[in-house]
Parts: C-alpha cells; structure tokens; sequence
C-alpha cells in the first residue's frame, strides 16, 4: 500500500464508483484519477459526471470518446467471425470490455499512476475481463478492486458510507435493476428478472418498441458490405459508428433485438439478462445473408466454428491474446470476397434478409436451375455418389459377411 500513491479508477459515476474514491483515498492514502469511457452509454451518464468525480474526491476526471475505436476495432471483427454467445447474446458488454481497459491502461501509463481500480463485483464475468487486460497490457500495474476487500455488501452500506462523508449521490435505495449500455446494446439484470419463471415486464426493456406495439407496416432498409464490414446504410457511406447508430434508430421503433437469456457466467453460475441490441441485429442478419451467397460450404463451415470459438473468448475476457489474433486472421481472410448488398425488412420485431447481392456470389443460377440446362450434366452424380458412399457401403457388406458365418 505504501508504495501506491496514484490510482486510477474505472469511473462510471454511479453508486459503486462514487463511494471507491474517497474509500480508495482512506485507505490507499492515495491520488485518485478518474476516467471515464464514452462508449456510446446515455448521454445522460456523461452530463456533469466530471464535476461528481471531483466532489466525490478525485483529483481530476479523464473522459474519452472511444465511440468509433470500439465498433471499428472490437465490433466489426467480431461481426465478422459471426460470434453469438451460447447462440443468443451478441457480446454487447463482453466486446466493450477490452477498448475501455486498453484506453484505461493507456491513461494510467501516461499519468504515471502505480495501481488501476474497478468496481466490478466479484461474482461478475467483467473484473477477469477487465483485469485479464491489465495482465496483458501492463503488468507491472496493481489492480485494487474494492468489492473483493472492503466489508461493504450492500446499496444501503454503500449510501450510508457516502452520506457519513457529506459526499452527494443521486443512487436510492429504490434501483431495481443493474444496466450496461454502450452504443452495441443495453443491458437489464435483476429485479424480477432473478426468478427464471417471471415474465420480463415492459420496465426491463428501456430502448425497443414492444414489437406487438411497433408499427403494422414493415420498414426495409439496404446495407452496403465491404470485406465483410458494413459501409453504408441506405446508400449513405457511414463510419461504423454512425452506421451501427442508424440501424439502432431504424431497428429499435421496430422491436428488434430483443433477447431473454439464461447465460452461463465465465464464473461458475446462471444469471438471467434482458438484452437490446437492435442495429446489431441487423448487421450481423446483413453479414450472414451476404455470406449465403459467397462462401462454400467448406468455408462456411470454418467460419461457424471461428465464431462458436471466438464468442467465447470475447466472453471470457481473452482479447489480448495470441487466440485472438490468429482468429481474427482467419476471420479476415475469409471476409476479403465478403462484399454486397443486402435489403432487410424489419417488422415487428423480426429482421429478415429480402434482397442480396454480391459480384462474388457463387450463386450461379445456370447450374441450378430448375429448368433445362446446358452447363450441367446429371449424369456425373451417379459416380460422385458411389464415391461418396462408399464407407458406407462397405460396412454394410462387411455387417453382411458377418451375419452369414
């Protein structure tokens, strides 16, 4: 402790972070920095969050816009190797994870700090991302994260400490639910949502139309592909940021994205969340539609597992690693002939690809057309399927043998 005279701090201005400074300055004797990542979250979270950070106790607070660097650099690779979680959740916060800790890590190296500091609980999935990062990027830097030390357990522990300081905080006992949200998804756990045969009420989703509510008429919207990135929405070429941002717009007044899961913590146990992710929803239908037309079955099949493998290292908070950039790689490759167009049609909370095209498609409609043909000769299948079953055939014959000593 002696040795730790400057912490930064993973500043979210809610509750947990706003009673870690001055516990932080207590009991390290210590500077406290915070910082603050833009990625996307409520506006709202940000407004006058630098002037709490000081009341609160720190020194200064750091804020910064990693808006576009978390969808360009963590978002659209993983879209690109089509990792869904235990085949529901897109990864919203397990993807965020890694940019902030990387621009975390990044501050404190600058502002010459001895320790970084979290409030991640220590049931949760995000302290093994968060200090699995820290691990790979700057080791030589401590990691102080307070819900595995302090005797705190609760909101109340939690209010009374900060109302014993005269330090101010808008938190009641009254919060019913914990979120995440970032410019991908939203995220709800808790409240009657911890009791698996309770329906999800409407106060759990903050961001999607009820899709029983969302308009009657469908609304159909065209997404450009380039190497397996979407470039364009309604042929307006975008930053991915500000695609994913319009797709959210478009997609969320249509109910889409909606998913209530049961998901297995990298931690051992269940949890239950209500998660949002509308623009993404529509850009991973987008990417799966255009690789219909251009992948072989082979491929394809490879890129499914870099999917199923990488879903769970996003998850799990191995980023940074040496996994991670083979399949990326892998990923990558495979996306150089993923370009086209695709039209989808959002209704009522659903996302269906209508319309695709693509110059590389191998969809060549001369070789499988119904109709008469000249390119293809039929009678080429007799062979290829005595070849094909050939395995088979011989274990009959042998089963056969068998059965007549």
């Amino acid at each position: 402790m002696a040795d730790i005279k400057k912490v930064l701090l993973a500043y979210s201005g809610g509750l947990d972070t706003s009673a870690i400074v001055p516990w932080l300055k207590e009991n390290y004797n210590c500077e406290v920095i915070c910082f603050v990542a833009d990625v996307g979250q409520d506006r709202e979270d940000l407004v006058g969050i630098e002037e709490k950070a000081k009341q609160s106790g720190a020194t200064k607070c750091i804020i910064k816009d990693l808006r576009e660097e978390f969808v360009k650099n963590y978002v659209y690779p993983t879209l690109k190797t089509g990792a869904v979680y235990e085949g529901t959740y897109l990864l919203g916060t397990s993807m965020a994870r890694p940019v902030i800790a990387k621009a975390m890590v990044e501050t404190a190296l600058a502002e010459g700090v001895q320790a970084v500091a979290h409030g991640c609980t220590g049931k949760g999935n995000d302290q093994v991302r968060f200090e699995g990062a820290v691990a790979a990027l700057a080791p030589q830097l401590e990691v102080i994260a307070p819900w595995r030390i302090w005797k705190m357990r609760s909101r109340e522990d939690l209010l009374n400490y900060l109302n014993e300081r005269n330090i101010p905080c808008k938190a009641t006992l009254k919060k019913i639910y914990s979120r995440d949200a970032n410019a991908w998804h939203i995220s709800t756990e808790g409240g009657e949502l911890e009791d698996t045969w309770n329906r999800a009420s409407e106060n759990v989703w903050t961001w999607t139309v009820d899709p029983e509510k969302a308009p009657n008429e469908p609304e159909f919207v065209s997404v450009k592909i380039e190497k397996g990135e979407i470039v364009a929405v309604n042929d307006k070429a975008m930053s991915p940021y500000n695609c994913l941002a319009t797709l959210n717009d478009l997609a969320a007044k249509h109910g889409v994205g909606r998913v209530d899961i049961t998901e297995n913590r990298l931690v051992g146990m269940k949890s239950r969340g209500c998660y949002e992710t509308p623009g993404g929803t529509v850009m991973m239908a987008a990417l799966r539609a255009v690789e219909e037309l251009i992948l072989d079955k082979t491929t394809r099949s490879w890129r499914e597992k870099l999917g199923l493998e990488f879903s769970h290292l996003v998850y799990d908070g191995r980023w940074f690693t040496p996994l991670c950039k083979a399949i990326l790689a892998s990923a990558n490759a495979i996306a150089e002939d993923v370009s086209g167009e695709v039209v989808l049609k959002l209704y009522k909370g659903s996302v269906t690809a209508v319309q695709k095209r693509s110059d590389n498609s191998l969809f060549n409609v001369d070789f499988c057309t119904f109709g008469a043909d000249n390119v293809y000769d039929q009678s080429h299948a007799d062979g290829f399927i005595r070849l094909y079953s050939l395995p088979s055939r011989i274990r009959a014959i042998n089963e056969a043998n068998k059965a007549n000593k």
